[in-house]
């Protein structure tokens, strides 16, 4: 079946000496990987490597054979072409955090269009604002709404410990509780929104909550795995 689509590109893993292993989220059928055939060659007909950064917006063309395995493209091109993600340090430290990230959640083929337009959406907020300091931060708390763990706040308790295990708020403090301070951290992240105001925490404040959602994450997604790109993110903070 011939499948023509929006995409996200999530990771581009190089193989060979030539090749590229890409994985993209699609609009149309989900998840899929793709294998590029000479993606280093020379050559007008070759692919452009530039094609393959993490969270580039594509339009693609390939027949889908849906047997699980990798497959080919027969067009890309670039559907939307960012303003400044890839030229500005700190933005581009953040895009490869959270291609990291994508990769390691979306691990299943599912189409999920509502996701895939979230995903669109947010980025394009992202490309086109100045103040996106919290940007990764609010994004992460974002997903764990699609994939069920968003936490759970009881308005009638006082709720002053976060369990990461269990995704609630609670009373009374546990080992797999975060701390007071950091609980009151994540109460104030998750009350923060894109176009707020996100002058609302310290370089500090943003790796101690960084800490926090990455454990989360990997406590609550068996195939989430720390980023490399995590570090790099907390020094462009710090």
């Amino acid at each position: 079946m011939l499948i023509k689509t929006d995409a996200i590109v999530l990771s581009a893993l190089k193989y060979q000496e030539k090749s590229l292993i890409v994985k993209c989220l699609t609009r149309e059928v989900g998840v899929q990987t793709f294998f590029v055939r000479n993606a280093f060659a020379k050559g007008k007909n070759t692919s452009k490597i530039a094609y393959f950064q993490p969270l580039t917006m594509l339009d693609v063309e390939f027949t889908f054979k849906n047997k699980g395995g990798m497959e080919y493209f027969k067009e890309v091109r670039v559907n939307h072409i960012y303003q400044n993600i890839y030229y500005d340090f700190t933005k581009n430290s953040i895009a490869i955090f959270i291609g990291e990230v994508l990769h390691h959640v979306l691990t299943e083929q599912e189409q999920d269009q509502q996701f895939y337009e979230f995903l669109e959406v947010a980025l394009l907020w992202f490309d086109t604002h100045e103040e996106t300091v919290n940007f990764h931060l609010i994004l992460l708390v974002e997903i764990t709404k699609y994939f069920g763990f968003y936490p759970s706040i009881d308005e009638e308790q006082s709720n002053y410990f976060f369990n990461w295990v269990e995704g609630v708020f609670v009373d009374d403090y546990s080992e797999q509780c975060f701390d007071g301070e950091a609980t009151v951290l994540l109460k104030r992240l998750l009350k923060l929104g894109f176009d707020q105001d996100q002058r609302v925490f310290t370089g500090k404040e943003r790796s101690i909550l960084l800490d926090m959602m990455v454990n989360y994450f990997e406590e609550h997604l068996s195939s989430f795995r720390k980023p490399k790109s995590l570090h790099v993110l907390k020094e462009v903070f710090n």
